[in-house]
């Protein structure tokens, strides 16, 4: 048929008798015909310029004995196609404006046909152009490939770009909306950056979301020197004190305090060094091995600011949630969480504080977020 099209020769078909035409639609439906062996089309003109408008089909025959439809299953076997099924639900439902992808330009044209046959009043089509999103992959059949061989763990794996992947991600319902707006209804493909809609969400996320530390790939450091225990309580939010605080303490024994902190600061705790512990106090590294040794140094910020040290985050070695972080890329990042974390619910959208936002997505036997971005 493609061939006959592209050559604007008719069908064999096209000029049947009504009487035999109508008997073959009976032999569609009864069984006579088998999948792929007849469809309905509807004339329009051979000489049109698009060859896809020349007597475009407008239902098909489906095995539902192989394809059973999900809701009638095999009830019918008869089904229309979009251009088709779609030009009659918009008259039936007193569509006046249709808002569909520049690639169903086509279709705008065919049904063309359909409604100026039957005498119904054309809607206003308004076409706009693909979102795109540089290195992210947003076509639904792929997805669905993907998934069928688990490649993908389902619609919301984080390294989709589908709506239910940036909800499990923490991206704001808000950012989507404003997203769209700012790109508009174009009919040219618009493609974004993640830095575009990241930097949309950090705007909305940052002014609500609660602080905590959370350590990756931990190691443990032991300070010495201690003689007293330290009690804590930083601010859920650096600029709102009305979100309150949370609290640790350090409890040293025998002059001596256990803590954890990052494998990825090590470049920080060179030998020597002089370190403030957020929230804490300050200390200098004096052995670096399996276990960072550190002397306490005292608990001014001022004299760490003058000094030039850099802020390390920590949490006790005794009190903290182990908590596992599902990165952009489907990895994990392994870690342990400040105990205050245990308070966090599913649903919960928080920073890791010098890691990045993320969103809570268990809280059970271990802490488990979708990180969002930094």
């Amino acid at each position: 048929f493609r061939d006959l099209t592209t050559s604007k020769r008719p069908c064999p078909c096209r000029s049947l008798p009504a009487e035999e035409q109508l008997k073959r639609w009976t032999g569609m439906l009864d069984g006579s015909y088998k999948e792929g062996e007849a469809v309905v089309r509807v004339k329009t003109d051979l000489n049109h310029p698009n060859p896809a408008v020349r007597d475009w089909p407008a239902l098909r025959i489906i095995d539902v004995e192989r394809f059973p439809h999900p809701r009638t299953g095999s009830s019918y076997r008869v089904w229309p196609l979009f251009a088709y099924c779609c030009g009659i639900d918009d008259h039936e439902l007193g569509i006046t404006h249709v808002i569909r992808g520049k690639e169903h330009l086509t279709n705008s044209v065919r049904q063309l046909y359909l409604y100026k046959h039957l005498g119904w009043e054309v809607p206003e089509a308004v076409h706009y152009g693909r979102l795109k999103i540089v290195g992210t992959m947003l076509s639904k059949s792929k997805t669905r490939e993907g998934i069928a061989r688990g490649f993908y763990k389902g619609w919301d794996d984080p390294r989709l770009g589908t709506l239910k992947a940036l909800r499990r991600r923490g991206f704001l319902p808000e950012t989507i909306r404003q997203l769209i707006v700012e790109v508009g209804p174009k009919s040219v493909d618009a493609t974004i950056s993640w830095a575009n809609v990241e930097s949309l969400n950090r705007k909305l996320l940052d002014p609500v979301a609660s602080r905590y530390f959370f350590v990756a790939d931990p190691i443990p450091m032991r300070v010495t020197g201690l003689n007293r225990a330290f009690t804590v309580r930083p601010r859920l939010h650096p600029d709102r004190p009305r979100h309150g605080h949370r609290r640790m303490e350090v409890k040293p024994e025998g002059g001596e305090a256990n803590l954890l902190v990052s494998k990825r600061d090590l470049k920080l705790l060179s030998l020597g060094a002089v370190v403030r512990l957020m929230e804490l106090f300050n200390i200098q590294v004096e052995a670096i091995g399996e276990t960072i040794m550190a002397g306490f140094m005292g608990d001014s910020y001022q004299e760490a600011r003058e000094q030039g040290a850099p802020l390390v985050h920590w949490v006790p070695i005794s009190e903290n949630v182990g908590s596992s972080v599902v990165m952009p890329d489907a990895t994990i990042v392994e870690g342990v969480a400040e105990i205050a974390c245990r308070d966090l619910k599913a649903g919960d959208r928080v920073q890791f504080e010098r890691f990045g936002f993320v969103r809570i997505d268990d809280v059970g036997e271990r802490l488990i977020a979708y990180f969002t971005h930094r």
